[in-house]
């Protein structure tokens, strides 16, 4: 059984919202456990990530980065970090902003520089555009994780639209299928 783990902060529920997407997509592949948390939650008890084989960060995109609450758990992590703890746990991103682009790259590349510190190893988005309009998969076309968009001033409960949250939940397949895959054939011990 493999064990994933969500942990994510969201402002205004937005992000709330992809993350229970891709705990649906996780869920979905046989073989797999999928816990979510909250940044807090996580910064509190480190246990459940240090167990996993999997963790998937996600975060909203504020002023060109992570969220301050979000960036508060990397940092809090900086103890597992010194002794390489994630070391060779599989690890992907997402996160979501108001603007269609909004730098959601900063933000999606500093999980990845955050979980290359910690000696993990990076799924990356590999969904082919279907389009740009919000029923379409990958509509804003990344490959470095999953980037969603929320309108400002939109509920949570429409917002994110429904092809960025399909787009989640695929690339939760993926990441879930891949942690699977890596754990059949573990061997890596250095």
């Amino acid at each position: 059984m493999a064990k994933i783990v969500v942990v994510y902060h969201s402002g205004a529920g937005h992000t709330a919202q992809v993350a229970k997407a891709v705990v649906k997509g996780a869920e979905s592949v046989s073989g797999v456990s999928v816990k979510l948390m909250t940044a807090e939650e996580a910064t509190a008890d480190f246990t459940p990530l240090n167990d996993a084989d999997c963790i998937i960060f996600g975060c909203p995109t504020y002023m060109g980065g992570p969220s301050a609450q979000f960036k508060t758990f990397i940092d809090a992590a900086s103890k597992i970090w010194f002794k390489q703890g994630w070391k060779n746990k599989i690890a992907a991103g997402f996160t979501n902003s108001g603007g269609l682009s909004g730098d959601k790259l900063n933000t999606l590349n500093s999980l990845y520089i955050n979980a290359m510190q910690h000696g993990m190893i990076w799924v990356g988005n590999p969904q082919m555009p279907t389009g740009t309009s919000p029923t379409d998969i990958n509509r804003l076309s990344s490959w470095s994780g999953v980037m969603t968009q929320s309108d400002q001033g939109t509920s949570p409960e429409i917002a994110p639209p429904v092809g960025d949250l399909k787009t989640a939940e695929n690339f939760a397949v993926r990441v879930s299928e891949l942690t699977l895959q890596f754990l059949k054939g573990k061997a890596v011990t250095t």
